[in-house]
């Protein structure tokens, strides 16, 4: 068998620093990132060189003997593992026949390699408890402490040193419980300090990202959601916890997104108590999709995605203050348009509750179908364009629709706006939620309310509203542009013409 022993100095996640080759032994072999379980992640990372791996004694120990050949040998699997970026700034290694003696090597100062017997005896952690007596007694050394009588070691310390001796000169097996990757990521992380603020939070909330977008990385898995949780000084008449949930339409491995969208959602929290620790777990992952890079530079994504920077406006502004648009299957004008939160996945849609801001346009929206011709870059938006019901494309609409139908003034059965209108195309007759006065007769009448259906994600819910009966036009007076009018039909009264939107 044969061990490899990375082992990382206390100071290790506390001063990351700058590569540097791996030819000597016990020199800094990689780059440090800030992590919320440095040793943890170490060992996550150390998987993929072997599925043997142990976090034991402040150290990753890695039984390499069955998967040396694939790395080409001893040699070339040491190169890999020093020449690898690795997820912590300080590592020191060493190797050996046993993981006790791998883990003493990598313990001792930058020098070759030392026997086991001249290994010092506090690189063994079954003698830290004894080492002051066996000083006294003149041992310092494994082979000094060897050389005693077995029987009387024994008796005065304990047969745990006897046992921990025989295994690392490799008369007894070394049994370890194995590393693995957890399906579901959780870790936690104490904070040194009470904190006040929640933006303070992000600190340490920044460490814990880290540590995820590692296990991201390794199991090949893009982030959809997480949970960000905290504890709170039990002494204060409040809560004792808190949660915050982030969410991305995009599922990737690099957690910088989610770490923006923390920032903004933090700056809008007030913490009732100071809080102690947190605690980041993943809700919802998926495995990534592998994609061609190039070396093309306009073939390379530049910046945030049009989701990402959706996400981050939606934190910043409101959900329900970042709408897109969505198409309705609906004849009526009013209702062929919907608006939901541009964030996907945020909440279902929202139906006719849209309204324009009255400091832009007091009564304007926008056309849900604009017909007119916009050559090349017209062409290429319309490619782009949801696909809309059968019939649109051959109907008039305006470029602008009113949020609200604005009555007409009739003079002599005529209608006016700024002056007399003249009829210029129609009518366009509409006929629609008809269906909704309808009563069912007979049997089917007596059938009790099955109540509200079940609705898929994504689709529109089913039309509502009042009956439209209306006669549509196309009109324009000497002071106003295009305008598109309607007449109310069949109404007990004189015919209503009404103003619903305007051309150009």
């Amino acid at each position: 068998m044969h061990w490899i022993a990375l082992w990382l100095p206390p100071e290790s996640a506390a001063r990351p620093v700058a590569a540097v080759p791996a030819d000597v032994q016990g020199a800094p072999v990689a780059e440090g990132a800030d992590l919320a379980d440095p040793l943890t992640a170490l060992g996550w990372w150390a998987l993929q060189f072997t599925p043997k791996v142990v976090l034991s004694g402040g150290a990753v120990l890695l039984e390499v003997s069955s998967s040396t050949r694939l790395w080409g040998g001893q040699a070339a699997l040491l190169r890999h593992i020093g020449e690898s970026n690795k997820p912590v700034a300080l590592v020191y290694y060493g190797q050996g026949d046993t993981s006790l003696v791998a883990l003493a090597r990598a313990q001792q100062p930058p020098q070759p390699p030392l026997m086991p017997d001249q290994l010092p005896l506090t690189s063994l952690a079954a003698a830290q408890p004894h080492l002051a007596t066996l000083a006294r007694l003149g041992c310092r050394r494994w082979g000094q402490l060897r050389a005693l009588p077995r029987a009387g070691v024994a008796r005065r310390f304990g047969a745990a040193l006897v046992d921990a001796l025989d295994q690392a000169y490799g008369l007894r097996p070394d049994v370890y419980p194995w590393l693995s990757l957890p399906e579901v990521f959780e870790a936690a992380l104490e904070l040194p300090q009470p904190v006040d603020s929640a933006l303070a939070l992000l600190f340490g909330a920044r460490r814990l990202l880290a540590q995820l977008q590692l296990w991201l990385q390794l199991r090949q898995r893009g982030v959809l959601a997480v949970e960000l949780g905290w504890l709170m000084d039990v002494r204060r008449n409040t809560a004792t916890q808190g949660a915050l949930v982030l969410r991305s339409a995009e599922a990737s491995a690099d957690t910088s997104h989610l770490l923006r969208l923390l920032a903004e959602r933090l700056g809008q929290l007030t913490l009732p108590a100071p809080v102690l620790s947190l605690r980041l777990r993943s809700l919802e992952i998926q495995a990534l999709q592998g994609q061609s890079a190039s070396l093309l530079l306009e073939d390379q994504v530049q910046g945030d995605s049009l989701a990402q920077l959706l996400e981050r406006l939606s934190a910043r502004l409101g959900v329900h203050n970042v709408l897109s648009l969505l198409p309705q299957a609906d004849h009526r004008p009013e209702q062929m348009q919907s608006w939901r939160p541009a964030a996907g996945g945020a909440s279902v849609a929202i139906m006719g509750q849209h309204r324009a801001h009255k400091k832009t346009s007091e009564n304007i929206a926008i056309s849900p179908c604009d017909t007119r011709a916009g050559g090349q870059n017209g062409s290429n938006m319309a490619d782009k364009r949801a696909p809309v019901p059968t019939g649109w494309a051959t109907a008039l609409f305006p470029t602008w629709l009113l949020a609200e139908p604005l009555p007409l003034r009739v003079v002599q059965q005529q209608p006016h706006y700024q002056g007399p209108l003249t009829l210029l195309a129609g009518p366009q007759r509409l006929e629609a939620a008809w269906w909704a006065v309808l009563r069912p007769t007979g049997p089917s009448a007596e059938r009790p309310d099955p109540g509200p259906q079940p609705q898929i994600a994504g689709e529109a819910p089913p039309p509502s509203g009042p009956v439209v009966l209306r006669d549509y036009f196309v009109a324009r007076s000497p002071s106003s542009p295009l305008l598109w009018i309607y007449r109310e039909r069949l109404s007990s009264a004189a015919p209503a013409w009404f103003l619903h939107g305007v051309f150009g």
